[in-house]
């Protein structure tokens, strides 16, 4: 494959705008704290934990990524059944206390769904929210996508640019007949197992079973059970020495994706997506599809026999094609940045980008080096200290958020050691501390640096090598209409370990 040389540059262009910054992690915590409070209000769901998953929770959503919660009943130690009435039932009592709040808008009860959920936007954050009730499998099948991010950091850059480009083209959307963005990971998943050599092992080699089948008995124990069942079999994976690199650049995996898939309509009439075995498989001897009843089916390998797919419409599926098609010959052919970005984004995210580069080329260095303050996103925004295991038995990683328990966080006094000003760049508080009050020493210090920028000199001087003038002044709690919020971040305590896994009770 000849390489286009614009397109790497720019793929990545895209990518600094699309990733998450450190402030987008930051008001998606405020929105869950801000349900938090919500639910101390609805009698029935005292004592219920806030949950993320999806996007959020498999670090696979964009900037502008909806937010996906779970609101995990207490039930002792077993996982219990919660019937479809049940969750409508405690649905509205929450759509009622949402509404009164006054701090929710767009208030959506999606009753009759499979999965019943509630659609609200956070009124201060502006971030929309889908809302559901004991989502296990949601929980479990975005741990899953997580750990295999970590398997090859190309595949959430993939995931990432694919489903800008889907929106951008309008077949990012399910109750438009087009796809979700859960079935467009496993899309990308299947393109990184079916390239050669390949990427990513086929999800049996992962977990052997439908993971969600697992989900019985006491809930600590069995999702501990699937965390180092996978754990050994990526470390497997990973270690293989007779395994090929695949060493394809980012540029050149999209443009085969977009070709493998660019005649989907046609393959989709006998053959089925499976990531599980990891090779298209023929739909009328998988006697688990059968009968047929959708226009492409793309198995979910963590909830076999289920179709991630089963939105897409026969309609849409032919312009999907087209769409993909379209796409591969000009990403093959195209050398013109801006035309690139047209195909790749929707307008918002091309403006951002000339308005970045028009802002790099202003302030650009003799030396070359970028503005500091050019809009770029973070791969990584947490401390990879902070990342921790379920348990000293594991070997795999956590998604980078944990919430800490339903219950009120006081406030804590900061020793020497966890003082924010102490803190070297970057460095997060512990998990469960809320952020320091300003202190009049602060407040004193803040007057100062806006003398400074107001051309004034400052009364008083503070001698550079003073514990005042180290690192940055943590800021005060913030409040959402009023509602104080304090956002739970840092690395998760010895006693907290056991809230990744928490039995429900």
């Amino acid at each position: 494959m000849n390489r286009n040389p614009v397109l790497d540059p720019t793929l990545q262009e895209i990518l600094q705008v699309v990733k998450p910054t450190r402030a987008d992690w930051d008001t998606r915590i405020s929105v869950l704290d801000q349900l938090r409070n919500v639910l101390q209000s609805v009698e029935s769901l005292r004592g219920a934990t806030v949950q993320p998953f999806g996007s959020f929770v498999s670090n696979l959503f964009t900037r502008w990524g909806d937010l996906d919660i779970s609101v995990d009943l207490f039930s002792g130690s077993s996982i219990l059944f919660t019937g479809k009435k049940q969750k409508q039932t405690l649905l509205a009592q929450l759509l009622r206390a949402m509404r009164a709040s006054g701090l929710w808008y767009r208030l959506q009860f999606v009753i009759h769904a499979r999965v019943p959920i509630l659609k609200v936007v956070s009124g201060h954050q502006r971030i929309s929210c889908d809302i559901s009730i004991d989502n296990l499998e949601g929980l479990l099948k975005s741990r899953f996508l997580f750990w295999i991010s970590e398997i090859d950091g190309r595949f959430r850059d993939l995931v990432l640019l694919v489903k800008e480009w889907a929106k951008a083209h309008d077949i990012n959307n399910p109750k438009n007949g087009t796809f979700n963005s859960y079935s467009l990971s496993l899309l990308v998943i299947f393109h990184l197992q079916t390239c050669v050599p390949a990427i990513l092992p086929p999800l049996g080699e992962i977990y052997p079973r439908s993971a969600v089948d697992d989900l019985k008995g006491v809930r600590k124990t069995a999702e501990e059970s699937i965390a180092q069942l996978s754990a050994a079999n990526i470390a497997r994976f990973k270690s293989g020495s007779s395994r090929s690199v695949n060493r394809s650049s980012l540029s050149e995996l999209l443009v085969s994706f977009f070709a493998k898939f660019s005649d989907i309509n046609l393959k989709a009439t006998e053959l089925g997506v499976c990531p599980f075995t990891g090779r298209w498989e023929n739909i009328s001897n998988n006697t688990r599809w059968l009968p047929k009843t959708y226009s492409l089916f793309v198995e979910d390998p963590f909830e076999q026999p289920e179709n991630a797919a089963r939105s897409v419409s026969r309609k849409n599926l032919d312009r999907i094609a087209q769409v993909f098609e379209m796409t591969s010959r000009r990403l093959a052919t195209d050398s013109n940045r801006n035309s690139i970005i047209g195909v790749l984004t929707a307008p918002h995210i091309s403006q951002s980008l000339v308005r970045t580069t028009n802002v790099q080329n202003h302030h650009h260095h003799a030396n070359g080096a970028r503005h500091p303050h050019s809009l770029q996103g973070q791969a990584r925004p947490w401390n990879h200290q902070m990342q921790q295991n379920w348990s000293p038995s594991n070997n795999i990683q956590n998604p980078p958020y944990w919430p800490g328990p339903a219950r009120p966080r006081p406030q804590q006094n900061w020793s020497s050691q966890n003082n924010p000003r102490n803190m070297q760049q970057g460095q997060a508080p512990f998990q469960g501390q809320t952020r320091p009050v300003m202190t009049q020493t602060q407040t004193q210090q803040q007057q100062q640096k806006s003398q400074y920028k107001n051309g004034k000199q400052p009364m008083t001087n503070v001698p550079s090598g003073s514990s005042q003038s180290q690192g940055q002044i943590g800021k005060p709690p913030g409040q959402v209409n009023g509602v104080s919020f304090a956002r739970p971040a840092g690395p998760i305590s010895q006693s907290q370990r056991g809230q990744v896994w928490r039995p429900r009770g």
